[in-house]
């Protein structure tokens, strides 16, 4: 259990670049089974989750290894179909593996993933694109195992909802599916254009980046390809969160500010002062002059305010001048943070998906604890706005999406050790 302890009241100051996304390099390890030559991952974060995919990959035979920053991959002679449990468990994207290993092993089984507890995720639409595509799918209590007795075929499949992970997982299949695909309803987040990209450098042919129908021509070798995952886009957010709470003059570097647009939106209403220029965002705030409150903000699909954001919007707006509520669509438990904010004395209140956050509130600095990812990095976001000392006890939730977040928001002049 890491302790991280935040003195609040200071101001940021500085230049930060994100990192390359989480969210991205995840899902694009996972598809370098699919190829056949080699592939290089430019500048990928020491991330817990990163460590957890290589862990991974290492188990079912594939040949990985870090090359300074970059994570270089090659082909793997031989694989295996059974994803270790604790490996599955330690975290959400194991699931990317079904598909990559349903098509070069033939069969996989994959015990049911892991990662933050938000709520209900099911797997349910990469299950039943995967059946259309061909893939017999077996349910057996804490696992699910793919087979097939030939070759993927194309398939005309609308998505029930625009799930980011059935989107991508559907689309390294199609990849490799006899004939043509065309997912309907397809998630449009940043991310799945850069799957996209990655797997159009190693030879797929996709049209339809950036709208809701893909057309996928399967069966095209994958040859590999070098590629740098695109920036973080939530831990820009994150650090634009820092700044709202804190106060200070920031520039946020590297990562394309309509990647996250939503948020600076936000954070512009609310009084924080977001001026753009290129690739970079400038930020700045008076922390004499209170925010302003009065949001009703809806996390949803891209390109809505993104989820993940949720939590640290909830962080801002606790000291905000006016009531304000948040709900979350995608995930039932999304705002398992407001226990924290409520014990560094934010009267905030969660029912079903919906936070209302009354505003005004002082906060104090206490024990808290981090019960997630993004809930974490909210609360110490929080506590940057705090009077006096928080003790933020983390039991590996910063870590699976941020490298060294305390070390990097000390780099701003915050006062963390």
């Amino acid at each position: 259990m890491q302790t991280i302890t935040i003195h609040g009241r200071r101001t940021l100051h500085g230049s930060i670049r994100p990192a390359a996304a989480k969210n991205s390099t995840l899902p694009l390890l996972a598809a370098t089974l699919l190829c056949d030559g080699p592939c290089r991952l430019r500048d990928v974060p020491r991330l817990a989750d990163v460590d957890t995919s290589l862990a991974l990959l290492d188990a079912v035979g594939a040949r990985v290894r870090r090359c300074g920053a970059d994570l270089c991959t090659r082909p793997a002679d031989r694989l295996c179909g059974d994803i270790p449990e604790h490996l599955a468990g330690a975290m959400r994207s194991s699931v990317f593996y079904l598909a990559p290993l349903l098509c070069r092993v033939g069969y996989v089984r994959l015990p049911l993933p892991g990662g933050c507890r938000l709520g209900p995720r099911p797997v349910d639409i990469h299950l039943a694109g995967l059946a259309a595509m061909g893939a017999e799918v077996e349910l057996e209590g804490i696992a699910v195992t793919l087979r097939r007795t030939g070759p993927l075929h194309g398939v005309d499949f609308t998505l029930r909802l625009p799930s980011v992970g059935a989107t991508m997982t559907l689309l390294m299949a199609a990849c490799c599916a006899a004939g043509q695909t065309v997912l309907r309803g397809a998630a449009q987040e940043p991310e799945i254009g850069d799957m996209i990209a990655f797997l159009s450098a190693c030879g797929a042919d996709i049209q339809g980046a950036g709208t809701p129908v893909l057309t996928v021509q399967g069966g095209r070798p994958l040859s590999g390809a070098f590629h740098r995952p695109l920036p973080d886009r939530i831990a820009a957010a994150t650090y634009a969160a820092a700044l709202a709470c804190a106060g200070g003059q920031i520039e946020i570097a590297g990562c394309d500010p309509a990647s996250y647009d939503s948020f600076l939106r936000f954070l512009a209403g609310t009084g924080v002062q977001v001026s753009r220029a290129g690739d970079c965002v400038r930020l700045a705030r008076d922390p004499a002059v209170p925010l302003r409150g009065g949001a009703h903000l809806r996390a949803d699909a891209w390109p809505a305010f993104a989820t993940d954001t949720a939590p640290l919007a909830a962080a801002v707006l606790l000291t905000a001048a006016g009531e304000s509520e948040i709900y979350d669509s995608l995930f039932a438990n999304r705002f398992a943070c407001a226990a924290g904010f409520a014990a560094m004395g934010a009267a905030c209140t969660v029912r079903g998906r919906r936070l209302t956050l009354p505003g005004g509130a002082v906060l104090h600095g206490t024990d808290v604890t981090a019960p997630d990812l993004r809930g974490g990095a909210a609360l110490l976001a929080a506590a940057l706005a705090a009077d006096g000392e928080t003790r933020l006890r983390d039991p590996g939730h910063i870590p699976r999406g941020y490298e060294n977040l305390p070390a990097a928001l000390r780099g701003l002049g915050a006062e963390i050790s």
